[in-house]
């Protein structure tokens, strides 16, 4: 699985002219599962990326996670983070799960998120959305769970 953590002072989703997901400061996260990733990858990367020391402390060094400094988390589905770019001036797709298996993972990333977190609002799986945010600082990372061979 990927996902590409923004710090944000704010973030929110709309659908349809409608907010679906919003968050105060914390992080807005895209999150895209990849052929072959299942439960353990998922598991692997929300406990990495709720750990994650990207917010600062008195000193102004990044040595708080989101859990520590209890911030809002907002995740947003974004099969394109699985792009394969490597040639021609259009991109592929394939490394992407299928739908139906990124959904499943996608919902069961979000309930362990909720189970773990207080704040967590999302996207909306498969929706044409809008995403505003204020990256703060910026401070932005890519982390990844992979699949076993």
């Amino acid at each position: 699985m990927i996902a590409l953590l923004q710090r944000v002072s704010q973030a929110r989703v709309e659908v349809d002219g409608a907010t679906v997901g919003a968050i105060g400061p914390g992080l807005m996260v895209l999150l895209c599962a990849e052929r072959g990733d299942q439960a353990p990858q998922a598991e692997a990367l929300l406990t990495k990326l709720l750990a994650y020391r990207v917010f600062s402390d008195a000193t102004g060094k990044m040595n708080h996670s989101l859990t520590q400094v209890a911030g809002g988390l907002l995740l947003v589905p974004q099969f394109t983070l699985a792009a394969d770019t490597r040639s021609g001036s259009r991109p592929s797709f394939t490394p992407a799960a299928e739908p139906a298996e990124a959904a499943r993972l996608f919902d069961f990333f979000v309930a362990r998120a909720r189970a773990c977190h207080a704040t967590v609002e999302t996207g909306q799986f498969g929706a044409h959305m809008q995403v505003s945010l204020t990256n703060d600082g910026p401070v932005t990372f890519w982390l990844t769970s992979r699949a076993s061979s």
